[in-house]
C-alpha cells in the first residue's frame, strides 16, 4: 500500500479492479503483513532498522551455526511491537483497513487477511512467536485479539457486501499449538462475522506450502477420495474445522493437481472451495481449459504436475533449505509479474493434460 493515498493511485486501483473482473469473475485482494518475515533492509528501510513482531523472537531456521548466522544475516531480530503501534492512529489494525478501504472504493469485492504461513497475522496468533502479557497475547482469545479488531474496523469501513476473509494456518504435529485452542480462535472469528476461511499451512521456518504432492498415478474415480488424501496437505484439519463450525464456508490451498482430488475434497464436505496457487501462476487457465472443461478432457487426464525447479548452484549447495524455499517463491511470483507485463507465464509442467 503507497504510504499516501492519490487520486493517481485511487485511479490505479480503479483500473486494477476493472481489469481483473473484466470477465465476471469477482477479485478479493490478500491483504498481508509480513513482519518479522521480511528481510532486512527491505522496501524503504535501511538494513539496521528491525523488523516487527509481536514479541522479540528470532526466526528458528535450525540448530546448526549456518542456519542461526543465516536467521541473523537475513532477517534480525524483530522488535515487540507496542500497544500504541498496534491499535493507535496509523498503526497495524489502522493500516489494514486502510487497505481495505482502498480495495473496497477501487471496485474490488472483498479482502482476505492473510493469518498463515508465518506473517504478521499468523506471529500473534501463535504462541511459538507472541509471548505478550498485554491484550494481545497470554491466551488464544487475546492472541486472536488483533485479527478481531481488524474485522470489526473493516466492517465500518466498508458495506455488508463487501467479503472479508482470512487465511490460516493448520495445526501440524510440529506446531506447539493445540487443535482446542485454534478452534477457540476460529469461534472467535466466525463470531466477528467472517465470510470465509482458507486452510493452508507453513512458513518461512518450515514451507510446507511449497512441498509438491508425491507422484500420483493415473487417477480414477475408484481412487479419487486416496487422490485428494494424498494432494491436500492441509485437508484433514480443514475437516476438524468443518466439524465444529458446519456452516463456515471453507477454501482448502496446498497441494491440488487433479480433477478428481478436488471433486473428492469438495464431495467430502471437507472444503467448499479449492485454491490453486502455483499452477494458477503457470497455467492462469487451468480451471477454465482443464479442470471445468469435462467434455474436452477427460477425467484421467485432468490433471496437472509441476516439474521441480533447478535451484542456482549455490542455494543447491547452501545447508539451509529456507533459501531454496524463498528462491520459489520468487519464481513463481516472476510468472504473475510477467502476466502484469503482458507476457506468457514460463510452463514448467511436466505433462500438458490437454486433448487434442
Amino acid at each position: 500500500m503507497p504510504s499516501r493515498r492519490s487520486e493517481a493511485v485511487q485511479e490505479a486501483w480503479k483500473d486494477w479492479a476493472k481489469a481483473c473482473q473484466r470477465h465476471g469473475t469477482p477479485a478479493i485482494v490478500q491483504l498481508c503483513h509480513p513482519g518479522r518475515q521480511s528481510p532486512l533492509g527491505a522496501g524503504n528501510r535501511s538494513f539496521f532498522a528491525k523488523t516487527v513482531a509481536p514479541s522479540a523472537v528470532k526466526m528458528d531456521f535450525g540448530p546448526s551455526l549456518i542456519e542461526r548466522l543465516a536467521v541473523s544475516l537475513i532477517f534480525g531480530t524483530p522488535r515487540e511491537l507496542t500497544a500504541q503501534e498496534i491499535i493507535g492512529e496509523g498503526g497495524i489494525v489502522d493500516q489494514f483497513v486502510a487497505a481495505a478501504r482502498q480495495s473496497f472504493e477501487a471496485g474490488f469485492k472483498g479482502v482476505q487477511l492473510h493469518g498463515a504461513h508465518g506473517y504478521l497475522l499468523a506471529q500473534f496468533l501463535s504462541p511459538e512467536s507472541n509471548r505478550r502479557t498485554d491484550d494481545f497475547g497470554g491466551t488464544p482469545q487475546k492472541r486472536a485479539e488483533i485479527v478481531l479488531r481488524i474485522i470489526r474496523a473493516i466492517r465500518q469501513a466498508t458495506n455488508k457486501e463487501f467479503c472479508v476473509g482470512i487465511k490460516l494456518n493448520s495445526v501440524d504435529a510440529a506446531s506447539s499449538e493445540s487443535v482446542s485452542d485454534v478452534i477457540d480462535q476460529i469461534r472467535l472469528i466466525v463470531e466477528c462475522g467472517i465470510d470465509f476461511v482458507e486452510i493452508s499451512g507453513g512458513t518461512y521456518e518450515k514451507p510446507r506450502m511449497l512441498a509438491e504432492p508425491t507422484a500420483a498415478t493415473t487417477p480414477s474415480s475408484k481412487t479419487a477420495e486416496k487422490t485428494a488424501a494424498r494432494e491436500s496437505f492441509f485437508l484433514e484439519f480443514a475437516k476438524t474445522v468443518r466439524q465444529a463450525f458446519p456452516q463456515l464456508v471453507l477454501m482448502v490451498t496446498g497441494g491440488f493437481r487433479t480433477r478428481l482430488g478436488m471433486e473428492a475434497a469438495l464431495e467430502s464436505r471437507g472444503c467448499d472451495l479449492i485454491g490453486i496457487a502455483r499452477p494458477a501462476a503457470i497455467l492462469p487457465s487451468l480451471p477454465k481449459d482443464i479442470i471445468f472443461n469435462t467434455e474436452g478432457v477427460p477425467d484421467e487426464e485432468a490433471q496437472v504436475s509441476l516439474a521441480p525447479l533447478r535451484l542456482p548452484w549455490l542455494f543447491r549447495h547452501l545447508p539451509v533449505k529456507q533459501v531454496g524455499a524463498g528462491f520459489q517463491t520468487k519464481y513463481y511470483a516472476s510468472q504473475i509479474q510477467r502476466m502484469g507485463a503482458g507476457l506468457v507465464p514460463i510452463d514448467t509442467r511436466l505433462t500438458v493434460s490437454q486433448s487434442g
